[in-house]
């Protein structure tokens, strides 16, 4: 049996798919100004850092648009003023620089994977948006890659600093290549009863982890497996 006090399970507004709404770190959580409080306050109980509502691009699609690790925040620069300026003033109070970036594909959470020290990256970038990213990255090691016969590495797997799961539709070659680059062992599977595209029903940093609340136990065991968050 799973220690539960680090598992949320959860649906913001009746969408378990959560990843679209947030996505956290080891030094804070953003989430969408349709977590309520309640939620605001239990995620910040599992996941032992600051959580704060935002938008971006006047939606509350936050992980479906941004990705971040504990230094910095990536945003695409489609997202509005009032907005930006906001986030840059939560961030500079927990010393996170936040970057924005002009690119042909905006929605970086869905296109970017990423913890403190790795960056896999959509190979549907040009090569010219792929520097840009790799120079926005600096200090990581940025490498591009399709995964699953898709262009969406971001959506289909969710990395944190100590583990990482990825879809089921990884092939062994694939997996192998994600395990080289990010130096330890990876875990497969879905969630939200079925759901392949794991980051869309989770939010997670290293100390613990949010779910869509359709997941079965299976999908929540293997999740607190992969991410090493088993105690």
């Amino acid at each position: 049996m799973h220690n539960g006090a680090h598992i949320s399970i959860l649906s913001f507004h009746g969408d378990p798919n959560v990843g679209l709404h947030g996505f956290a770190t080891d030094k804070y959580c953003l989430v969408g100004s349709c977590a309520t409080d309640q939620q605001v306050a239990e995620l910040e109980a599992r996941l032992k850092v600051p959580v704060f509502k935002i938008k971006l691009y006047g939606t509350d699609l936050i992980g479906l648009f941004a990705v971040g690790n504990s230094s910095i925040l990536l945003l695409p620069d489609i997202v509005f003023e009032n907005e930006l300026q906001k986030i840059k003033q939560i961030m500079e109070k927990i010393n996170i620089k936040v970057i924005t970036v002009k690119t042909e594909h905006t929605a970086f959470g869905n296109n970017i994977s990423m913890n403190d020290k790795i960056a896999i990256v959509s190979d549907a970038y040009s090569k010219k948006s792929f520097e840009t990213l790799k120079e926005a990255l600096h200090g990581l090691k940025v490498e591009q890659h399709s995964l699953a016969k898709t262009t969406v590495p971001g959506s289909i797997g969710k990395i944190t600093n100590i583990g990482a799961i990825f879809s089921t539709n990884l092939s062994e070659t694939e997996i192998n290549s994600v395990e080289k680059l990010l130096g330890f062992e990876i875990g497969i599977g879905t969630v939200n009863l079925g759901n392949p595209f794991v980051a869309s029903g989770i939010i997670a940093n290293s100390f613990g982890f949010a779910i869509g609340s359709m997941s079965s136990g299976f999908e929540m065991g293997r999740v607190d497996e992969s991410l090493r968050l088993l105690k």
